[in-house]
């Protein structure tokens, strides 16, 4: 049956995909709960099955939330907030009018690397103020917060993370035949272009930690099910001995 389902949708990918996942989840959970319905009875068989599935989703969940596997949410990315040209006294975000406290991020730093990718997606693709990322250069990259408050082992809170990446045009060059490209050199009579970027931290383990906490108050329940069950049994039981 499950061979002949999923040849029906042949073509169509996401049908097809929808079907075998439903295939594979009643196979599973169906041949579970028939093993059990033939010994505990259907009511006592569905209500055994659904907390072990329950049950294993919690654990499942917890191994996706503490490692950020699994289903996961968007991930944190840098977010425009402005584009200064020239002095950054003169833009409208204070915490950019003074750079002296700022870090100034080496080129091997990974963390510079992210925040010249998403200042180029910027700047190429948001403003439209350069048609390519080649014609600019980098001049520097600057980071400041990002720290958490309360200090603690729980940090729920964290302080703004910013990110500025300066550019400049740089001076045209032709390129001759046959050797490389000229390296990019700054134009110093061109201003500078500064981009002002906030952290966005994103959800990551949000989708995860829903599962896990949903899985749990559901298996919480079945098994409270479960136990009163268990105690309404050994009362009858006990009653019906001291009859007899």
């Amino acid at each position: 049956m499950g061979t002949a389902l999923t040849l029906a949708f042949g073509w169509e990918p996401e049908i097809r995909g929808i079907v075998v996942v439903l295939i594979a989840v009643g196979v599973l959970m169906g041949s579970v709960y028939l093993i059990l319905l033939t010994n505990l009875g259907s009511r006592l068989g569905l209500l055994v099955s659904l907390a072990a599935l329950f049950g294993w989703m919690t654990i499942l969940g917890s191994m996706w939330w503490v490692y950020g596997i699994g289903l996961k949410g968007e991930d944190p990315t840098w977010e425009p907030v402005e584009v200064i040209v020239g002095d950054v006294a003169t833009a409208n975000s204070e915490v950019a009018h003074d750079l002296s406290d700022w870090e100034l991020l080496p080129t091997d730093d990974p963390s510079r690397g992210q925040a010249v990718a998403s200042a180029d997606e910027i700047l190429v693709q948001e403003v439209g103020m350069f048609d390519s990322p080649t014609d600019y250069a980098v001049v520097n990259v600057y980071e400041t917060g990002g720290g958490t408050s309360p200090s603690g082992f729980f940090k729920f809170f964290h302080d703004p993370h910013y990110a500025i990446v300066q550019v400049q045009a740089v001076v045209p060059q032709i390129s001759e035949p046959g050797r490389p490209p000229p390296t990019p050199q700054a134009d110093e009579d061109q201003p500078v272009v500064s981009v002002l970027m906030i952290r966005d931290l994103g959800y990551k383990r949000r989708p995860a930690a829903l599962v896990t906490l949903g899985s749990l108050v559901i298996f919480l329940a079945l098994a409270k099910m479960l136990h009163s069950r268990d105690k309404e049994s050994m009362r009858r039981h006990g009653v019906s001995l001291e009859k007899t």
